[in-house]
C-alpha cells in the first residue's frame, strides 16, 4: 500500500494495488472540489488505476453540488479507464437525495467501503491459524 499524497492539505488518496481509495469530508467548497478532482484524475493516470473507491460515510449531507461532482468524477474516471464506486452513503443522505429529486446518474454505489472494494476485485485472504488477519487485492 502506498502512502497518501494529499496536495495542499487536500483529501488523501491511497493506492491499494491498482485501486485508489479516498473519502470526502463535510467541508468541500468549489476550490477544494476542483483540486480533489484534478488530483484524483492525475492519480488514475499516473498509478494506472483500474478502480476508484470514494468513501462518503463521513458526509452528513449531499447537496446538488456534491452530487454533480460525484457524477462528473465518475464520468471522467470512466473516460480514463477506471471504474468508480461511491461507498458508505448514510440513509439520511439517500433520503435527502430522493426528496430533492437528485439522481447520481451513472454512479455505482456500495453499502460500505469493504463491499465497494470487493466489487472492485479486493478479497480477504484466508487467515492461517495463529496469524494476524491479512487483506489483499487480486
Amino acid at each position: 500500500m502506498s502512502t497518501p499524497h494529499p496536495r495542499d492539505g487536500g483529501v488523501p488518496i491511497l493506492r491499494l494495488g491498482d485501486v485508489l481509495v479516498t473519502g470526502l469530508l463535510n467541508e468541500l467548497d468549489d476550490k477544494s472540489a476542483m483540486a480533489f478532482t484534478d488530483e484524483l484524475t492525475e492519480r488514475i493516470v499516473s498509478d494506472a488505476a483500474r478502480g476508484v473507491l470514494i468513501d462518503i460515510s463521513r458526509l452528513e449531507l449531499v447537496d446538488s453540488f456534491v452530487a454533480r461532482m460525484l457524477m462528473e468524477l465518475t464520468t471522467m474516471s470512466r473516460l480514463l479507464g477506471a471504474r468508480v464506486i461511491v461507498a458508505g452513503m448514510r440513509p439520511a443522505v439517500a433520503i435527502t437525495l430522493v426528496e430533492l429529486g437528485l439522481q447520481l446518474t451513472g454512479v455505482e454505489t456500495a453499502l460500505n467501503a469493504e463491499a465497494g472494494l470487493v466489487a472492485l476485485g479486493w478479497q480477504r485472504m484466508p487467515q492461517p491459524p495463529g496469524e494476524a488477519p491479512r487483506d489483499s487485492l487480486r
